[in-house]
């Protein structure tokens, strides 16, 4: 299902771009087959549009030029009226989403292209990070943006550090199980962390546990296969809230410990964030008095990260 949705959504575009090009070649038709008078006419009156009237002035050409593509010239004014007014991704109104349709001058007239926005430019890097069920803040989490009031939060931010550098040397680190009280931003860490990351151009997931058991639940006919394969393979991945799950031993033993094993075999780095410490998660993983099998995913969390705590305030609040 989200292989056909992204191709869906791929096609929706190429068919805007379409219509638009369509546009355009409608222009020049119209220009042959309309009266000079009428052209003009409709120019000047879209003229009285002052996002027109700015991008007519910016391609610095004759008006006699200009009126053959009025149509879509106004398109493209709609379009930086829509970013004139803009603060962010989630606001765009444009046909397609972060992108600005642009006149631009050539030695036949004009040409017009999509562009990526300002926000889309300095968001770019989020391509690479797939976020599931997680609040909309961790997906512009950024190191920069960290609160540093405390040696705890400096500990966690020296490991993380530490972990940049080595994966980026090609070694294979550890990753980080992050746990500590409600509020105090484990969460926003690891998610800045992978943000930064990104612009590196490394792949990430950041997926909430409770929502991640409840969704492959409900998606064995669609997409369960296609999710569990990226869960598995990203080269980094974020279990955020593990033992807030309402945990069942279906989803112990065949959600949790099979992407654990295949990522301790595979030696790919994996983060945990949790209120719980590894003695208290353990607990957790004994259902129906099996602690061995509680042992068994312990025993693969702590190979593929390390424990360190974060004690702060809940900022939240």
């Amino acid at each position: 299902m989200g292989t056909f949705l992204l191709y869906f959504n791929l096609l929706k575009d190429i068919m805007r771009v379409i219509i638009i090009l369509v546009g355009d070649i409608m222009d020049k038709m119209t220009f042959k087959n309309t009266n000079t008078i009428d052209l003009k006419a409709k120019f000047h009156k879209a003229l009285e549009n002052k996002y027109f009237c700015k991008i007519c002035k910016s391609l610095e050409l004759p008006e006699e030029t200009l009126m053959r593509y009025t149509s879509t010239l106004k398109s493209a004014a709609k379009e930086f009226e829509n970013c004139s007014n803009c603060s962010g991704l989630n606001e765009c109104k444009n046909e397609i989403n972060g992108n600005l349709f642009k006149a631009f001058k050539n030695d036949e007239g004009i040409n017009f292209s999509y562009v990526e926005c300002k926000y889309k430019t300095k968001y770019n890097y989020q391509k690479n990070v797939t976020y599931y069920s997680v609040p909309l803040k961790l997906r512009e989490a950024s190191i920069a943006n960290v609160y540093n009031d405390d040696n705890s939060r400096k500990e966690v931010l020296k490991m993380m550090k530490k972990f940049k550098d080595s994966f980026l040397a090609d070694e294979r680190p550890k990753g980080i199980y992050l746990y500590g009280n409600f509020g105090c931003g484990k969460s926003y860490l690891i998610a800045a962390l992978f943000n930064d990351l990104a612009k590196k151009d490394v792949r990430s997931v950041i997926v909430h546990v409770p929502e991640l058991l409840r969704s492959i639940k409900d998606s064995f006919d669609t997409d369960y296969s296609e999710r569990f394969y990226e869960l598995m393979n990203t080269p980094l991945l974020l279990l955020d809230d593990i033992g807030a799950e309402y945990l069942t031993e279906w989803a112990r033993d065949e959600v949790i410990e099979p992407i654990l094993q295949y990522r301790m075999d595979q030696e790919l780095p994996t983060f945990f964030t949790s209120n719980y410490s590894i003695k208290e998660l353990e607990k957790h993983f004994i259902v129906n008095g099996d602690q061995l099998k509680a042992r068994r995913i312990m025993e693969r969390i702590k190979q593929v990260s390390t424990p360190v705590e974060l004690i702060g305030e809940d900022r939240r609040k």
